[in-house]
């Protein structure tokens, strides 16, 4: 399976800070994550906020079985797109006919 490669800038190379390593790209910081605990670094971390856009907002998590993962991924690679863009037009498909036969759903006018 292959993962999602970050689209933004990510501020390589970085600086080190304090026991943390400076790193020039994200392989070689994911390696050292691998082997490192952050709680062990958080007298040399400095909080920050976060604000959740609506474009984070809207995300639903669905748990699957593991086979039914596994499923949803082969088609998803075989079409060559993400699992939740082959999942959301199923979703809006079957919704519309879900709610037409639900009492309590407020129907379009």
């Amino acid at each position: 399976m292959s993962h999602p490669k970050p689209t933004g800038d990510l501020g390589y190379p970085t600086e080190p800070h304090g026991r943390i390593p400076a790193f020039v790209g994200i392989a070689e910081e994911a390696a050292f994550w691998d082997t490192h605990d952050s709680a062990d670094f958080l007298d040399e971390s400095t909080p920050v906020n976060v604000s959740v856009g609506p474009e984070l907002a809207g995300r639903l998590s669905v748990q699957l079985d593991p086979s039914d993962r596994e499923r949803l991924m082969r088609r998803a690679n075989a079409k060559g797109i993400g699992p939740s863009a082959l999942a959301r037009p199923w979703l809006e498909e079957r919704l519309p006919e879900d709610a037409a036969g639900d009492p309590n759903t407020p129907q379009p006018h």
